[in-house]
């Protein structure tokens, strides 16, 4: 019967071909540990600190074509789900080590400090904490974007459609006419008369209009809230 073989032992064979004290081996490794907490400390800076860098010198050889996009498509999904695009020195959130190891591997690849980094990721999340879907770019210049990082949850299926009266005020006006609608064919007939007839009931729809629409314009206005375009790339919270 032959004998398994045993890879902990193999190791350890070809380990003792090497004469090396525990001292000088274990020196060895706290130093590239150092470095390496010298470089993460390095990066964690360059993504807190601003800097107004619009480009990085990467090997456009060695980048991945599906990584990298245009400030046009940013955007466009930034606007439809009501996003922010912005600098990572407003980012409030945790960005994970796997995103600080990414990017130190870039840098080794590419040999470069990488700068200038921004962020996609919903408003609340450069406020407070939050479990959506952050995505950490890298300026290539010329209105370029390199996607380095993507974490956290995927967002809500439906935010898009959620967030569409929020685009403009004629998507906003489409809802309130929308929902007028609706609670006006929630009136019981012969609420306000014995007989119900088209005027009175375009009295109800435009009066209900009226209400929901004040309502509307009242929260707006309370809480500064703006239209998507006008704050995907705005740093300020109540934009």
């Amino acid at each position: 019967m032959l004998k398994k073989t045993n890879l902990r032992e193999k190791l350890n064979i070809e380990k003792s071909r090497v004469k090396m004290s525990e001292d000088k081996l274990l020196a060895e490794v706290k130093s590239i540990l150092q470095q390496v907490s010298i470089e993460h400390k390095r990066i964690e800076n360059n993504l807190t600190e601003h800097k107004n860098k619009t480009f990085n010198s990467f090997n456009h050889e060695l980048l991945q074509t599906k990584n990298i996009y245009h400030i046009d498509q940013i955007k466009k999904v930034c606007i439809d789900y009501r996003l922010r695009f912005l600098d990572t020195t407003f980012f409030k959130g945790t960005i994970p080590k796997a995103a600080i190891s990414k990017i130190r591997e870039l840098e080794k690849d590419h040999g470069i400090e990488i700068q200038g980094f921004k962020i996609i990721a919903p408003s609340k999340l450069f406020k407070l904490e939050d479990k959506d879907d952050p995505l950490l770019f890298a300026p290539i210049g010329n209105g370029y974007f390199y996607l380095i990082h993507q974490w956290g949850n995927d967002l809500h299926p439906l935010r898009k459609l959620m967030m569409w009266p929020f685009k403009n005020i004629i998507n906003l006006i489409i809802l309130v006419l929308i929902l007028s609608y609706f609670v006006t064919m929630m009136i019981p007939e012969g609420l306000f008369s014995k007989s119900s007839s088209p005027a009175q009931f375009g009295i109800l729809y435009f009066f209900m209009f009226n209400s929901i629409g004040s309502i509307v314009i009242f929260y707006g206005f309370a809480l500064r809230k703006n239209f998507n375009p006008a704050i995907w790339n705005s740093k300020y919270y109540n934009a």
